[in-house]
C-alpha cells in the first residue's frame, strides 16, 4: 500500500478548546494526543476497557494521561467483549504471530470497534461542552478494518457533525513512520507507550501490531524504546 502524506488538518489557534480523544496508549494516539496538546488543547482523553486481553494499554494509557497532566476517563465496556469475537478478546485464542497478512488480520479485528468508541465520546464530548473528537485512524491502518477506512470516516464525520461535534482523523493519510517522526519532533515519550496483543511484560516482538511497529520505528530511523521479548 502506498501511504500519501499530508499535513494534519488542525487549527491551530485554539488555546483552552476542549477536545476529546479516543486514546488506547499506542503509538498513534499518543502522538495525536501529544499534538493536540501542543496546539493549545483542552483535552480530555477516553480510554476503553472492553476486555482486551492486552490489558496492558490500559495502564500505558493512564500512565501518559499523568506524564502529560491531562484528565483521563475510562470506560467499561464488557459487552464489546461478549458481542464481538476476536483473538484480542478471547484468552482461549492464539495471538497469530506472523505479519499482517489477511488470515491472521481477520482473526485481530474487534467488529465495529472505532463506531462504539466514537459514539461514546460524541457523548462524553457533548457533556463537556467539547465541540471536537480525535482519533488516530492512520494510512497505515488495513483495508480489512473497515472503521480504519477514509469512507468510515467521511460518513461519521457527517453523522457527529449533526451532533455539533466535528470529528478529526489527522493522521488519516499519514505512514506510521511518519506519524513516529512527528512524535520525536513533539518529544513524545514512547518508552511508555504499548502496541503487543499479548500484554505481558514484554512485548512478544512476534505478532502482527510488534512487527508494524518495529518497521514503522526503523523506516523513522530511530530506535524503539519498548523492552521486547524476542526482536524480528
Amino acid at each position: 500500500m502506498v501511504v500519501t502524506q499530508v499535513e494534519p488538518r488542525i487549527v491551530t489557534e485554539v488555546e483552552g478548546k476542549k477536545a476529546v480523544i479516543c486514546f488506547s496508549g499506542g503509538v498513534d494516539s499518543t502522538t495525536l494526543l501529544y499534538d493536540i496538546v501542543s496546539r493549545g488543547y483542552k483535552v480530555y482523553p477516553i480510554i476503553f476497557d472492553y476486555g482486551q486481553r492486552h490489558r496492558r494499554e490500559i495502564e500505558s494509557a493512564s500512565n501518559i494521561c499523568l506524564k502529560l497532566g491531562v484528565p483521563r476517563k475510562i470506560i467499561k465496556l464488557d459487552a464489546l467483549g461478549e458481542l464481538a469475537p476476536s483473538v484480542l478478546t478471547r484468552e482461549n485464542l492464539e495471538v497469530p504471530k506472523v505479519g499482517y497478512d489477511i488470515e491472521s488480520m481477520k482473526q485481530t479485528v474487534v467488529p465495529n470497534r472505532n463506531m462504539v468508541f466514537l459514539s461514546l465520546a460524541v457523548s462524553y464530548a457533548i457533556g463537556l461542552g467539547a465541540d471536537q473528537v480525535f482519533y488516530a485512524a492512520h494510512g497505515g491502518d488495513h483495508a480489512l478494518y473497515p472503521d480504519c477506512r477514509s469512507e468510515f470516516v467521511k460518513s461519521m464525520q457527517e453523522a457527529i457533525r449533526l451532533n455539533g461535534i466535528q470529528l478529526e482523523a489527522p493522521y488519516l493519510h499519514w505512514s506510521k513512520y511518519a506519524i513516529i517522526k512527528r512524535g520525536f519532533e513533539l518529544g513524545v515519550d514512547y518508552s511508555l507507550t504499548w502496541s503487543c496483543y499479548e500484554g505481558k511484560d514484554l512485548a512478544c516482538g512476534e505478532c502482527g501490531t510488534c512487527r508494524e511497529r518495529l518497521e514503522a520505528f526503523k523506516l523513522a530511523g530511530v530506535e524503539d524504546p519498548i523492552k521486547y521479548k524476542e526482536r524480528r
